[in-house]
């Protein structure tokens, strides 16, 4: 049920021979992306339950879901990003049909993330998918 954008990306893991590689390539999205104004980074947008500070701030436009984000950890980036892929230009009505823990089990991340960092995975996931839950 994955968007192209994220087909692309467990393409790309595929082709990855260990988890340092997957790692530094989660590293290299977050610092691709642009960071939020600070003026974006309010508790209304923070999301709670993450060992770093994270805040997203989704948009919906014409039935179409996106949002940005923020972290103050790169891996955490690397994630938002990730999770960009998995849900941006998704219609919004689909967005809570996506297995997201399925999804990212393709990547093979979440084996290699910390308790804290998984725990901060599912919370940002919460987050879009209540946000979209609401929109529909």
């Amino acid at each position: 049920m994955a968007n192209a954008a994220f087909e692309e990306l467990v393409e790309t893991f595929a082709f990855l021979d260990d988890w340092e590689d997957r790692y530094a390539t989660v590293i290299d999205m977050g610092k691709a992306m642009e960071p939020l104004d600070a003026a974006l980074k309010v508790p209304a947008t923070k999301v709670h339950g993450c060992a770093s500070q994270v805040w997203l701030v989704p948009q919906i436009d014409g039935g179409v879901f996106r949002f940005r984000g923020d972290s103050d950890a790169l891996i955490v980036r690397g994630l938002i990003a990730v999770l960009g892929t998995l849900y941006n230009e998704v219609p919004v009505a689909e967005v809570t049909r996506i297995d997201a823990a399925a999804e990212l089990g393709r990547l093979e991340l979440t084996e290699h993330l910390s308790s804290q960092r998984s725990n901060g995975l599912r919370a940002m996931v919460e987050r879009i998918r209540s946000v979209a839950a609401e929109a529909a």
